[in-house]
């Protein structure tokens, strides 16, 4: 499997990605696309990694203008065009479990056997959407994959910007990635069925981690984080006891994060965010004006 980690100015967050990676898939394949760090110390372990990896930054291949995850990922996706299985991940997550051969077969065969599965998610269930996954989620004994029943949703039904994919199904349909998630969502929907998400998932997002969204820090997104606690919080890697139970469970017992994973450092408190502006309505209006603001200014 190659594993395409995306990267923007979390130098130490993507350090324990990518040592997440080695430690759960030794020999794995991996290249780091980033979208022009230009944080110190991300561009310090940047440069250690590429000793290791191919590093790829924004504007680094002639086949296509990078920027921007999305622009990032269909230059990944090209640049995997001949792998038969490749995982999308971001820097501000890990792998939480050793993944066997036996079992990257199985997902290589599956996306292969399926013509109507395009995208596979990897990670574990929020516990902040415990609630609606319990109604929503409904089990595939074939696939060992869950899938959505009904819902109305902008994203998330057909596609995940984190997941494994069979990049020659995608490229043989002409798949070009769009702007945004929702976006995403309506080609995969044109394309294939619902994403699966895998029943033993092996990677997580971090819980409260720094955030930035359109690469700037607003005011209000500065006092959520202080809010927040955000930090560095990385998982500890599931151990023979943690896989046994994850593996021994009732299929309807939902692969929750908050329920199969711990932080090292201890667990921050649950559910877990990965978001520090959800559930303020006043400081993601605040978050608003300032961004609109700045894009007045801008256009100038």
């Amino acid at each position: 499997m190659l594993f395409c980690v995306f990267s923007f100015n979390r130098g130490r967050f993507l350090e324990n990605c990518v040592a997440s990676i080695e430690l759960c898939v030794p020999g794995a394949r991996i290249a780091i696309f980033d979208d022009n760090s230009y944080d110190e110390e991300t561009v310090s372990i940047l440069t250690a990694l590429s000793l290791r990896y191919p590093v790829i930054s924004a504007g680094g291949m002639q086949s296509r203008k990078l920027g921007g995850l999305y622009g990032n990922m269909q230059a990944a996706l090209e640049y995997a065009e001949e792998q038969a299985l490749v995982c999308f991940l971001q820097d501000d997550m890990q792998m939480v479990r050793p993944v066997s051969e036996q079992e990257l077969g199985a997902l290589r065969d599956l996306l292969v056997s399926r013509e109507d599965l395009g995208f596979l998610q990897p990670c574990f269930l929020k516990g902040s959407n415990r609630t609606r996954d319990e109604v929503s989620l409904a089990y595939d004994p074939d696939a060992k994959c869950y899938f959505r029943k009904g819902g109305s949703q902008s994203a998330g039904l057909y596609f995940s910007a984190v997941s494994v994919i069979h990049p020659k199904k995608l490229l043989e349909k002409g798949w070009q990635f769009e702007r945004t998630e929702p976006m995403n969502d309506i080609q995969a929907r044109r394309y294939f069925g619902k994403i699966g998400h895998l029943s033993m998932p092996f990677a997580m997002y971090l819980p409260d981690v720094p955030a930035y969204r359109g690469k700037v820090k607003t005011l209000a997104l500065r006092i959520a984080e202080k809010r927040r606690r955000v930090g560095f919080y990385p998982f500890r890697i599931m151990d023979e006891a943690d896989i046994g139970v994850l593996f021994s469970r009732a299929p309807q017992v939902l692969p929750v994060a908050e329920d199969f994973l711990h932080c090292v450092n201890g667990d921050p408190t649950k559910p877990w965010a990965y978001y520090p502006l959800k559930g303020s309505g006043l400081l993601k209006k605040m978050n608003l004006a300032e961004l609109a603001l700045r894009r007045w200014f801008q256009r100038d």
